[in-house]
């Protein structure tokens, strides 16, 4: 697949920075280029969202229409999410927290990329990803007119050996 030349999607450290949250610069990788990196921040934001068990931080990295497949369930909108990760913090999820990497980086179009990492959720009292919990999400990630990055989809799957 051919990717498209794209324009500046910002800086990374700004990015972060506006959202406050801590930019990790080994989650980079290979990633290097600036809009990469600049497209990488929306996912070190969802992992930041998950360490802080922070529905509305996590919610507020999706677009308002945005879409989150998880587990069998298809969320449709940044208030459904909410309200799901909510629960699931104060619940099932409550401690846990998710840890990936980038393996893919494309922009799609001027203002659409798509990333596809691999990670997974890490349960309280772990350090790293459990094998047989590893999973592969991509992520549709788009550039609004005013410069901000905005998750519009969101999908995992198990990773099996």
């Amino acid at each position: 697949m051919t990717t498209v030349a794209t324009t500046t999607w910002g800086s990374a450290a700004a990015l972060l920075a506006a959202t406050g949250t801590r930019e990790d610069t080994d989650y980079y990788r290979g990633f290097t280029a600036e809009d990469e990196k600049a497209v990488l921040t929306v996912p070190m934001r969802i992992q930041a969202a998950w360490a802080a068990n922070d529905a509305d931080a996590f919610a507020d990295v999706f677009a308002s229409n945005g879409s989150l497949l998880m587990g069998d369930r298809q969320l449709t909108s940044r208030e459904e999410i909410r309200s799901y990760m909510a629960e699931a913090f104060a619940g099932g999820f409550k401690g846990a927290r998710v840890k990936g990497w980038p393996i893919e980086v494309r922009f799609l179009t001027a203002d659409v990329a798509l990333v596809i990492t691999e990670g997974g959720i890490i349960p309280p009292g772990q350090d790293q990803v459990a094998p047989q919990d590893l999973i592969r999400a991509t992520w549709v990630v788009v550039r609004r007119s005013d410069g901000t990055l905005e998750l519009m989809s969101h999908q995992s799957s198990p990773v099996r050996n």
